[in-house]
């Protein structure tokens, strides 16, 4: 199969080009199946039900979203309603919506995505390596799915490279997500499965992680904060593309893919 997860959708810069390019990327990659991480894609808080539709129509197989879940409320029917949009699965027991899902492609083949938030310098959850590796033995890979697609949201980069290996030969991919930056760590882990610790942001970057620098540097000075707002200039979009294995579902193939105006395309 193939695969592209585009990164954190950060504002209007990021949604715009996204939306123009997913169409394109399909098309161009012969890709399978889409996820979006939109978590941000409200004027960099939240998503809304019609930003989540216009996802949809584009390409978008299923949305993950993350430590913003739930700053627009309108959005809460969806979450419970839809099996095509998840939050982090280590959320408390009782939280609405769904920690992962699985989708089935016209040719039957089922992949499952799941999300998890990461402990260090973010909220404390419960611990997201039990929430994977319940889902691992759960849903085995190239057995009950075809394909399993791991949206780690979380700070820290050794926490993220942490879930990877704990995930090696069990996941298709581990994603990481949330800090707006791009590695460039794309690879394969020993046991197969693809890695990459943060795929970076669809957004303008020319800011501070999609922020106005009008709005983010004060912080950075010591002065009273306001509210953040995003970056709405030039956008670029991030992702990282996979290509697995039929019958194992492991990866055979990753590379990041970059379009826009401040970053170097690949």
């Amino acid at each position: 199969m193939k695969i592209l997860f585009l990164g954190d959708v950060v504002g209007r810069a990021g949604r715009e080009l996204a939306l123009k390019e997913l169409p394109n990327l399909k098309e161009s990659l012969n890709l399978d199946f889409i996820v979006v991480n939109a978590e941000n894609a409200a004027h960099g808080f939240g998503l809304t039900p019609k930003m989540f539709d216009a996802f949809k129509r584009a390409g978008a197989n299923v949305i993950t979203m993350g430590n913003h879940t739930f700053d627009k409320k309108d959005i809460f029917p969806i979450l419970t309603e839809n099996p095509d949009i998840i939050r982090p699965s280590n959320y408390p027991e009782g939280t609405i919506g769904r920690g992962s899902t699985i989708y089935t492609l016209p040719t039957g083949q089922r992949i499952g995505v799941i999300q998890v938030l990461g402990q260090t310098f973010m909220q404390k959850n419960e611990a997201p390596f039990i929430h994977l590796e319940r889902f691992y033995n759960e849903h085995p890979l190239g057995t009950d799915l075809q394909a399993i697609i791991v949206d780690v949201h979380a700070e820290a980069t050794s926490e993220k490279m942490a879930m990877g290996f704990l995930s090696d030969g069990k996941a298709s991919l581990v994603a990481g997500t949330h800090t707006h930056i791009p590695t460039a760590d794309a690879m394969i882990l020993p046991k197969g499965t693809g890695y990459i610790t943060d795929i970076g942001m669809c957004g303008d970057y020319y800011s501070i992680i999609g922020m106005t620098l009008e709005t983010t540097l004060p912080r950075f000075k010591g002065l009273p904060p306001t509210r953040m707002s995003p970056a709405e200039e030039k956008g670029t979009v991030c992702a990282v593309y996979i290509e697995t294995d039929d019958t194992t579902g492991l990866c055979k193939k990753i590379k990041p893919v970059r379009l826009g105006a401040h970053l170097i395309n690949t």
